[in-house]
C-alpha cells in the first residue's frame, strides 16, 4: 500500500520541484532579485501546491516568452535594417563602379583619340619631311641639270674653238738646239712635265729621307697635284688634239734623244756611290734609309681595352641608379598603400593607373636615356676604332709605297742599262742592214723606177687620143673583135619594135630574143584571169544566195563581241605600247650623251701616246681594237 503511494506521489513531487526551481530562476531573472533574498522552499512549495500552481506555471512560462518574442523582434529590425544598408552600400558601389567604367571608358577613348591623332600627326609630319625632301632633291636635281647645261654649252664652244685651232697645222722640229722659237703647245707641255718630274723627285726624296728640307706635308701635296691637274685641264681646253699629240711626240723624241746622250756618258758605280746606294746582291740597296718606328698594336689594343672598361663602368652606375630609382618607387608605393585604405575604391583605381603609368614612363624615360648613353659611348668607341683602323691602313699603306718605290727605282737602273744595251745593238744592226742590203740595190731601183715612169706617162699619151665608142668591142665567132654599135642588139631602138613593146607591157630590161616566150605568157595568163573572174562570178553569184536565205544578224552581240575585243586589246596592248615608247624616249635622251661620250674617248689624244696605262687590265690600243670589232660585227649583223 505504501509502495502503491509512492509511485502515485513521486512525479507530482518531481513536477512542484521543477515549479519551485522555474519560479526561482524567473523571479532572480525577471525582477533581478538576489538569491539570498528569495523566500525559503518551503514558502514557495506551499504557493505551487493546490490551483497556485497552474497560475505561476503559466506566469513563468509565458513571461518568459513573451520576453523572447519581444529580442526575437528586435533582432529581425536589425537585420532588416542591415540588409537595407547592405543594398544601400551596394547601390553606392553599383554607382561608383558605373561612374569608374564611365571614367575607364573616357579615357580609354581620350586614349584611342590621342593615339589618332598622334598618329595623324606623324604621318602628316612624314609627308611634309618626305614632301620637303622630295621638293628639295627636285631643286637640287634641277640645279644641277642646269649646271650640267651650263658646262655643255661651255664645252661646246670650247671644242669649236679648238675644233677651229685644229685647222692650224704646226711644225716641230725634232732638235731640241733649233735657231726659230717652239710653238706655244711644245712650251706648255715642256713646262708641265718637268713640274711633274719635279713633284715626282721631291716626293722620293721625302719618302727616303733623303733632305729634310724639301719635305712635304700630305696637304701640300694635294694642292700641288691639284695645281697640277687643273693646268693639264686649262691646257687640254685651250689647245686642240692634234696639237696636243704632235708636241707630245716632238717633245718624247727630244726626251729619247737627250736620254740616249744621257746614258751614253753614264757611270752607274759613282752614281750609285754619290746617292748614297750600294750593291747587294743583284740590287742596289739605300744605305741611309731607317726603319720607321710605329705605334704598337699591344699599346693600340691596351687604349681600347681601356675604353672598354670604362664603358662598362658607366654601365654599373647606370643599372645602381635604376635600381635605387626602383626602390625610391616601391617606398612611394609602399606609403601610397598605407593611405590607399582612406580613399574611395573608384579614386584608389584611378590612383593605381596613374601611378602605374608614371612608373612605367619613368622606367621608359630612364631606358631611352641609358640607351643613349650607350648608343653614344657605343658610337664614339667605333669611331675610335675606326680611326684607329684608318691610321694602321695609312701605315700600312706607306710601308708598302716606300717598298714598291724601291722596286721602281730598282727596276729603272736596270731597264736604263738594258735599254742602252739594246740601242747599241739596234745602232750596230741598222748600220750592217745599210752598208750590206740597201747600198747596193740603190742604184737598180733609181733606174727601174725612171723607166716604169716613163712607160706609165706615155701610156698616159696614148689613151688620150682614143675615143671610148672605138674601144667598146666585142669578141664574135672567129676571133674578130666588132665594135658595140654594128650589132643587131641595137636594132631594137626602131619605133615600131617600141609600139610591139608597149602593148605587150614587155620591159626593156630584157633581151628581144624573149619577146615571144613573154607574149605566150601573157596570152596564159589572160586565159587565167578569165577562169577566175568566171569562178569569181560564180562564187558571188552563190554566196548572194546563201546571204538571202540567212536570218537577220544579231547586231546587239555583233557590238559586245567587238567591244569585248577592243578592251582586251586595249588592256593587253596599249600598256605595252606606252612601256616601249618610255623606254624609246629614254633611249633617245641618253643617245646623244653616248656619242659625244665615244666621239671623246675616239678623238682622245693620249690613246696612241700612253700604251702603258691600263682601264680594266686593258691598255687604249686593246679597248680600240675591241670597238672596232664590236662596231664590224653590228654592221655585219
Amino acid at each position: 500500500m505504501w509502495d502503491v503511494n509512492n509511485t502515485v506521489l513521486q512525479p507530482k513531487l518531481n513536477k512542484m520541484s521543477t515549479l519551485c526551481q522555474e519560479l526561482k530562476r524567473w523571479a532572480v531573472e525577471e525582477h533581478d532579485l538576489p538569491a539570498s533574498r528569495l523566500p525559503d522552499d518551503g514558502y514557495i512549495k506551499a504557493l505551487c501546491v493546490g490551483p497556485g500552481a497552474s497560475i505561476w506555471k503559466y506566469i513563468t512560462q509565458h513571461a518568459y516568452k513573451e520576453r523572447n518574442v519581444r529580442v526575437m523582434r528586435g533582432n529581425i529590425q536589425w537585420v532588416l535594417k542591415t540588409h537595407a544598408e547592405i543594398e544601400a552600400l551596394q547601390a553606392e558601389l553599383r554607382q561608383l563602379d558605373a561612374k569608374i567604367n564611365r571614367v575607364e571608358d573616357q579615357l580609354a577613348a581620350e586614349e584611342q583619340s590621342l593615339n589618332r591623332s598622334w598618329e595623324d600627326f606623324t604621318e602628316r609630319r612624314c609627308r611634309q619631311i618626305l614632301l620637303d625632301s622630295f621638293r628639295q632633291h627636285c631643286s637640287e636635281e634641277r640645279k644641277d641639270l642646269v649646271e650640267d647645261m651650263f658646262v655643255i654649252g661651255t664645252q661646246h664652244q670650247d671644242f669649236e674653238e679648238l675644233a677651229k685651232k685644229a685647222e692650224v697645222k704646226l711644225v716641230f722640229d725634232k732638235s731640241d738646239n733649233s735657231i726659230g722659237a717652239d710653238p706655244l703647245v711644245l712650251k706648255e707641255v715642256q713646262e708641265l712635265c718637268k713640274e711633274r718630274v719635279c713633284f715626282f723627285q721631291r716626293l722620293l726624296e721625302s719618302d727616303l729621307k733623303l733632305n729634310p728640307c724639301t719635305e712635304f706635308t700630305q696637304d701640300q701635296n694635294k694642292v700641288v697635284i691639284q695645281h697640277w691637274t687643273c693646268a693639264v685641264k686649262n691646257f687640254l681646253r685651250s689647245h686642240p688634239p692634234n696639237h696636243v699629240l704632235s708636241a707630245l711626240q716632238t717633245f718624247t723624241s727630244r726626251q729619247q734623244l737627250a736620254l740616249k746622250e744621257k746614258t751614253a756618258n753614264l757611270n752607274v758605280e759613282n752614281a750609285f756611290s754619290s746617292q748614297g746606294f750600294r750593291h747587294d746582291g743583284d740590287y742596289p740597296r739605300d744605305v741611309g734609309l731607317e726603319q720607321e718606328e710605329l705605334i704598337p698594336v699591344h699599346c693600340l689594343l691596351q687604349s681600347a681595352w681601356e675604353e672598354v672598361q670604362q664603358n662598362y663602368f658607366d654601365l654599373a652606375q647606370t643599372r645602381s641608379r635604376r635600381q635605387q630609382l626602383e626602390t625610391e618607387i616601391a617606398a612611394l608605393m609602399s606609403k601610397a598603400e598605407m593611405r590607399r585604405e582612406t580613399v574611395a575604391e573608384g579614386s584608389r583605381c584611378v590612383f593605381e593607373l596613374e601611378m602605374e603609368a608614371a612608373k612605367q614612363r619613368a622606367v621608359r624615360d630612364n631606358i631611352r636615356e641609358q640607351c643613349a648613353q650607350l648608343q653614344l659611348h657605343a658610337r664614339h668607341g667605333q669611331d675610335a676604332i675606326g680611326a684607329l683602323q684608318t691610321e694602321w691602313q695609312t701605315v700600312m699603306e706607306l710601308r708598302q709605297l716606300v717598298n714598291r718605290r724601291q722596286d721602281q727605282i730598282r727596276s729603272l737602273i736596270k731597264g736604263n742599262s738594258s735599254v742602252k744595251m739594246e740601242l747599241t745593238r739596234v745602232h750596230a744592226e741598222v748600220a750592217q742592214f745599210l752598208q750590206e742590203t740597201l747600198s747596193p740595190q740603190f742604184g737598180g731601183v733609181v733606174e727601174v723606177s725612171s723607166r716604169l715612169r716613163n712607160s706609165v706617162s706615155q701610156g698616159a699619151k696614148h689613151f688620150s687620143g682614143v675615143s671610148l665608142a672605138a674601144l667598146d668591142r666585142r669578141v664574135i665567132n672567129g676571133g674578130q673583135r666588132v665594135p658595140a654599135s654594128h650589132l643587131s642588139i641595137h636594132w631594137n631602138q626602131s619605133p615600131a619594135f617600141h609600139k610591139l613593146c608597149q602593148s605587150l607591157s614587155f620591159p626593156k630590161h630584157m633581151a628581144p630574143e624573149q619577146l615571144c616566150c613573154w607574149g605566150s605568157s601573157q596570152q596564159l595568163q589572160l586565159r587565167t584571169l578569165r577562169r577566175f573572174l568566171r569562178l569569181l562570178t560564180e562564187s558571188k553569184a552563190d554566196l548572194e544566195k546563201l546571204m538571202a536565205q540567212l536570218p537577220a544578224p544579231d547586231q546587239q552581240t555583233l557590238l559586245q563581241h567587238i567591244k569585248l575585243m577592243d578592251k582586251e586589246i586595249l588592256q593587253s596592248l596599249l600598256p605595252r605600247a606606252h612601256e616601249l615608247k618610255l623606254r624609246f624616249s629614254k633611249s633617245l635622251l641618253y643617245s646623244d650623251q653616248l656619242k659625244t661620250t665615244i666621239t671623246h674617248w675616239w678623238e682622245q689624244p693620249a690613246q696612241f701616246a700612253l700604251p702603258e696605262m691600263q682601264q680594266e687590265g686593258q691598255s687604249f690600243q686593246q679597248w680600240l681594237q675591241r670597238w672596232k670589232q664590236a662596231t664590224k660585227d653590228s654592221y655585219t649583223a
